[in-house]
């Protein structure tokens, strides 16, 4: 195989996306096609929803509508998707489909990448990035699944704690 998976994104009937994605899976491990669609991801967020004055922690899909899929193009593989019941068709001109770019895939989180970081909980930490940049602080929270890390900068006189990307912050020298 000299071509190389990208990701596309899947119009999907609203609603349907779940369902889309966990017929897809399917589709891929029967007829073993885990070369040419190598993943899929319906992108959600948990927010915080305020119903009758209660405080409740939902899913909510980032992309009504859409499923993203990384796969090798190929007609087969077009076909498969394609097909899937409740998928409508793929993003692009004419129902053509157009692969998203490194900036689109990086925005989106659907990929996650190591962040090497030479800092640990307790290090004075500079900011480089971001509203932030250029202040200091302690790091008092590192979270690699998320690519966060929480810090307690001095903003006006008071202890602040901030949440930033991991490559945000570098070591103090």
């Amino acid at each position: 195989m000299d071509q190389e998976a990208k990701w596309y994104v899947v119009h999907t009937y609203s609603g349907y996306e779940n369902k889309v994605a966990s017929n897809l899976a399917t589709t891929v491990e029967n007829r073993k096609l885990q070369d040419w669609i190598k993943d899929i991801s319906v992108p959600t967020e948990t927010v915080v929803e305020i119903k009758d004055n209660q405080k409740k922690e939902v899913e909510r899909k980032l992309f009504p509508g859409y499923v993203l899929v990384k796969m090798v193009m190929t007609d087969e593989s077009w076909f498969v998707v394609r097909n899937i019941r409740g998928c409508t068709g793929f993003v692009g001109p004419n129902g053509k489909p157009v692969p998203l770019t490194e900036e689109e895939i990086a925005s989106l989180g659907v990929e996650k990448h190591s962040v090497e970081i030479q800092y640990q909980v307790g290090d004075m930490v500079r900011i480089v990035a971001g509203p932030l940049e250029g202040f200091s602080g302690k790091v008092d929270e590192i979270d690699r699944e998320n690519n966060k890390t929480r810090v307690t900068i001095s903003m006006f006189g008071r202890e602040t704690p901030v949440e930033l990307e991991l490559e945000q912050a570098v070591p103090m020298d």
